[in-house]
């Protein structure tokens, strides 16, 4: 075999990948890209998975429940440089802090910077705010955005403390999910949590692709916001009547001064007794 062959019988190998390296390439310069952009809750309270997670104890829960809101740092990989803008963040938990003292037995809300989570700080963290701020009860915030904008399937994997969420989509798609988790901090038990989610039908060409995506992901999460808000607000009912259902996981006491929902509903059985009360006597005299 001649050294001419022996160099060029490796040509059509050659060949596919240059044109493999074209293709590529222009995947990466006309729309092949992907902008991830993320925090976790798992993360955060549970950095090293090699330990063992504490079982939560008993919650108790002192009324009026002062509450601190937060969003936990943002995921530090190379996937996930980006970060959602602070006044974006800083309106959500605004809207969050509204919804929770339309409720009596809330009493103080308030919206801790992020400065003031340690990425990874776990519980001994929220100890440390709770002694800052004094609040019984913090509301961890976090969130998971993807824009893929090459050709296939685009698909979000959250994991979140109830599990992971799976979110499929195509090209120029914004998936957006928005995650609330509150916790009682005292005894590190979950009292419950709430989504929100969002897909954002994108149609990037390559001229206006950066616009177009920056809108994709600022309607993405505003939408999946309005969701959390809704569903946090829902849960929040829901957890009034799981505490009078609970009562082996959740204790409620009530500070001196007090006046409202006692043990978050019980206020109205003593408003329906005194009044009933005050029909049988009022019968009685009559007869």
């Amino acid at each position: 075999m001649s050294r001419k062959y022996r160099n060029w019988r490796f040509a059509p190998l050659v060949v596919l990948l240059v044109a493999a390296m074209a293709v590529t390439g222009c995947a990466g310069l006309f729309g092949g890209q992907k902008s991830h952009r993320a925090s976790s809750v798992v993360d955060y309270l549970y950095p090293d998975t090699e330990n063992v997670i504490d079982t939560p104890s008993i919650a108790y829960l002192n009324l009026p429940i002062d509450v601190g809101i937060a969003f936990v740092p943002s995921t530090a990989n190379r996937y996930a440089k980006q970060d959602i803008d602070a006044p974006r963040k800083q309106a959500l938990m605004e809207r969050i802090a509204a919804g929770f003292t339309q409720h009596d037995f809330i009493g103080n809300v308030e919206i801790i910077p992020t400065v003031y989570l340690r990425s990874g700080g776990s519980f001994d963290n929220l100890g440390q705010i709770r002694t800052m701020y004094g609040v019984d009860v913090m509301v961890l915030l976090s969130y998971d955005q993807v824009q893929y904008t090459d050709q296939g399937l685009l698909s979000l994997t959250y994991w979140t403390i109830a599990g992971a969420y799976i979110f499929p989509g195509e090209k120029n798609d914004t998936s957006t999910m928005v995650d609330a988790v509150v916790y009682d901090i005292a005894s590190r038990k979950m009292l419950f949590r709430a989504p929100g989610v969002a897909q954002v039908k994108g149609s990037a060409t390559p001229v206006n692709q950066s616009e177009e995506l920056r809108r994709d992901s600022a309607r993405g999460f505003a939408l999946a916001a309005d969701d959390l808000v809704v569903n946090l607000n829902a849960e929040l009912d829901r957890f009034k009547v799981a505490v009078k259902e609970r009562p082996e996981e959740i204790k409620v006491t009530r500070s001196a001064g007090y006046t409202g929902g006692g043990d978050l509903g019980a206020g109205f059985a003593i408003l329906f007794l005194l009044l009933a009360s005050a029909a049988a006597w009022h019968g009685r005299r009559r007869a």
